[in-house]
This record gives structure tokens, sequence and C-alpha cells, in this order.
């Protein structure tokens, strides 16, 4: 299966300003891509590529006053299969986790772990182990959270979900990635294109998606706990600890956004 993805992002730019983007597919998916990938810039201005610590393919510019475009449209290889389920995978002890994943079951910006481990002990402390206690996590999320774009808030917090019980995607992960960190469980925060393929269309426009992923048995896994269902043609941007490591764009200084669209279409 073939996937288009493609990005149109417009700013109002009042003096110049550095910005850094995470719009380039992640490494670990770059075999696939049938295209190139590069972040094009309307005005032409100097890009740098470089790899942030995490690992993801990051770009930085320079953005003169005036209207500032970043756009693209490559095609990537996809399995069509839906995300890889493994019940028997286990929770690997924290004496045993590669060196690695231990950042990941820190406090981070937006993942209080002190101020909800009790509540996830709570909530979770009788659960299967393995699998099967991360699946019950993104039930509850999923569950107990609902999904309003109009009460959107950026500094929204994973205790903020759990009272507030209200978010978009980012905010369901930030409470299952925080609630996985609270049992010892490393988990991550993940961003990409998670476009409507195998489900019905949604109502509302396409946009940049988040998940994220728990280490398990020996690999990182895919789970979502705004979807809360295996899904087909994921294609991963960028991971860290949370939303503060995987920003589509980072501005530093004023810029306004005045235009976003986003494609992920199969290919037919």
């Amino acid at each position: 299966m073939r996937i288009r993805l493609g990005y149109d992002i417009s700013f109002d730019i009042p003096a110049p300003v550095p910005m850094v983007a995470l719009l380039n597919v992640h490494p670990s998916r770059r075999e696939h891509l049938r295209e190139g990938d590069r972040v094009l810039t309307e005005p032409e201005v100097p890009a740098e590529e470089f790899r942030d610590i995490f690992g993801n393919i990051a770009t930085r510019i320079m953005a003169p006053p005036g209207r500032l475009r970043l756009f693209n449209s490559t095609l990537i290889e996809d399995s069509g299969e839906p995300d890889p389920v493994y019940p028997d995978a286990r929770e690997v002890p924290v004496r045993e986790l590669p060196p690695e994943t231990l950042r990941y079951l820190m406090g981070s910006r937006f993942c209080e772990v002190d101020l909800l481990s009790a509540t996830a002990v709570e909530l979770f402390g009788n659960a299967p182990r393995g699998w099967g206690r991360v699946q019950a996590v993104c039930d509850w999320v999923h569950a107990k959270v609902t999904f309003d774009y109009a009460r959107a808030r950026p500094t929204r917090t994973a205790l903020d979900v759990y009272t507030e019980r209200v978010g978009v995607c980012r905010d369901f992960q930030h409470l299952a990635i925080t609630f996985c960190r609270c049992l010892n469980i490393p988990a991550r925060y993940t961003a990409g294109y998670l476009g409507d393929i195998g489900v019905p269309p949604a109502d509302s426009p396409m946009d940049f998606s988040a998940w994220f992923e728990a280490y398990l048995e020996d690999r990182w896994w895919t789970f979502d706990a705004r979807h809360d269902r295996p899904r087909i043609g994921r294609v991963l941007l960028a991971t860290g600890l949370d939303a503060t490591d995987v920003a589509i764009t980072t501005s530093f200084g004023s810029s306004r956004l005045t235009g976003f669209s986003v494609v992920s279409d199969e290919i037919v």
C-alpha cells in the first residue's frame, strides 16, 4: 500500500525569527519513502537538517519577516497491516531494562509521575502484567476522557486531563504515558500521520496525530489511548518524553499561524 503524505503550513512573521520543524518522516521509516522528503519553504531560505537528542530529523531555518510557508508532499510504502498486537508481551523489571529506556520512566513537563503514582497503582495495580496492563490503561483513558477540539489547551498536563476528563489526542496520550511510567513501564510520546485508512472518514479536518509507545518484552509497541484500537497507515515523524519534545514547529520569537493543512491518503 502507498500513502501520499504532505502538509502546507503558513505563518505571519513580524520580525526575523529562528524556527525548528519536526516535519520529516522518522529515520525508522526512511527506507520506505518512494519520493523525496525535505521541508520546502516559500520564500526559499537556507535550511539546516540535523538529528535531535531523540534521533528525530529536525530542520532549522531563520524565518524572514512577512508570510512564511512550509510545505512538502511525499510518497511512502506501507505494509497495510494494522498496528501489531502481542498480548503475551511481558513487562521488563527495571533492573533489566536497557539503559536507554530508563529516561522514559521519569516525570516530564506534561507527565507528572510523582503526582499520579498512587492513582495509577489504585486503578491498575491488579491488572494483568505486561500487555494487558498497558491495554487496561488505554481502555480506561479512552472511556473516561472526552475528545473535544474546542476545549484544547496547550498547557494541559496529565494531571489536568485526569481532573478535567477532556482533551485532544495529545492529552489522551499524556495521561496514558504517565500511568505507564507510574507502573514502571517505559512509555514515550510519538507524533506522525494517521489518515482515515480502514475506518470511516472523520468529520474534522485532517491533522497530525499523537499516540504513544510502551516498552514491553524487548521492543517498543504502538498504543493509542485516543482511538483505542489498532489502526492502519501510521507514519511516525518524531518521538520524545512528551509533546514538548515533539512540537511540529517551534518559533524562538513571535509568529502567527495563518494556514494549516495535512494530507495522509491511501493511493489506490
